[in-house]
């Protein structure tokens, strides 16, 4: 074993799905890993009548939907506007085409309840739609060149997984406090997999990480938007672009000194259908030249 490996213990501290892309979401001790993601994560989306898709970079209030898996499906629910849930098996229902930056995608709606129960729940003046991916479609790889051309995901902006280091949080927490600002949590970043032993923002110079039964590789920084500077507990945003500003001064990404960048796209390499769970310890696959 290198020094490197030795010198301290790298596991599995947090495993998150978001069943829903944009509600809140759902802690596991453990998960199943599947070609397009943790089994569960992302495998809806929120869309308006004409088939825009709606996330909290213009809705922040989906941040304040719950969401909860069962045997049956996933339910959602918001304080005082009750509760529906959305089913694990495909329904039948209206094909709309939609996208998710850029790539296309043909969906099925969900139905007229969930829709008029969640455009009620946000207090919404457009019609918001809940969609699932057709049946038999897959999404266009549009990044072949950094994910692979055989990589494929449902309703994740980018890669399968979203890898997030707990030191690279304690970082930038440590800076925010020291300009007077507050620290943040790591649900601001979504991430699927976080990750505690290594040092702060290594997880971007390395090629990936492995466990007894699994390997993923790391792909490229995740870009961060918006979406940071929400309270996901309120839906509030911090009025100064907070942590984003800091962020990006501290941890830019390599091809935009102007943006930030937290947490890695990854890649199942190995082990589809394992199951990762919180304190599974893995080791490092080696570093980026």
């Amino acid at each position: 074993m290198s020094p490197e490996r030795a010198a301290s213990k790298i596991e599995i501290s947090a495993l998150t799905v978001y069943p829903v892309k944009a509600m809140k979401g759902i802690s596991l001790g453990s998960a199943v890993l599947e070609a397009e993601g943790l089994q569960h994560d992302r495998r809806f989306m929120v869309v308006r009548s004409n088939g825009e898709f709606v996330t909290q970079r213009d809705t922040p209030g989906l941040a304040l939907v719950q969401t909860r898996l069962h045997a049956e499906g996933v339910e959602l629910s918001l304080d005082g506007q009750g509760r529906i849930s959305l089913p694990h098996e495909p329904v039948d229902g209206e094909h709309i085409k939609t996208a998710v930056w850029g790539d296309p995608c043909e969906t099925i709606d969900q139905g007229e309840d969930i829709s008029r129960w969640l455009t009620a729940a946000l207090q919404s003046e457009e019609k918001l739609r809940v969609v699932r991916m057709a049946a038999g479609f897959t999404r266009p790889q549009t990044q072949p060149e950094l994910l692979g051309a055989e990589t494929h995901t449902q309703f994740a902006d980018a890669a399968p997984l979203l890898v997030a280091n707990a030191a690279s949080l304690e970082a930038l927490n440590s800076e925010l406090l020291r300009r007077g600002e507050q620290a943040v949590p790591m649900n601001r970043f979504r991430p699927n997999i976080t990750i505690s032993g290594l040092s702060a923002f290594r997880e971007h110079t390395i090629s990936g990480l492995s466990g007894q039964d699994f390997r993923q590789q790391f792909c490229h920084p995740c870009q961060r938007c918006k979406v940071t500077t929400s309270d996901q507990e309120t839906a509030a945003r911090h009025p100064h672009w907070q942590p984003y500003k800091t962020l990006g001064e501290i941890n830019p990404m390599p091809d935009s000194k102007r943006a930030p960048a937290f947490g890695q796209n990854a890649i199942v390499n190995q082990g589809i259908g394992a199951t990762n769970s919180v304190g599974d310890r893995l080791q490092i696959e080696g570093s980026k030249a």
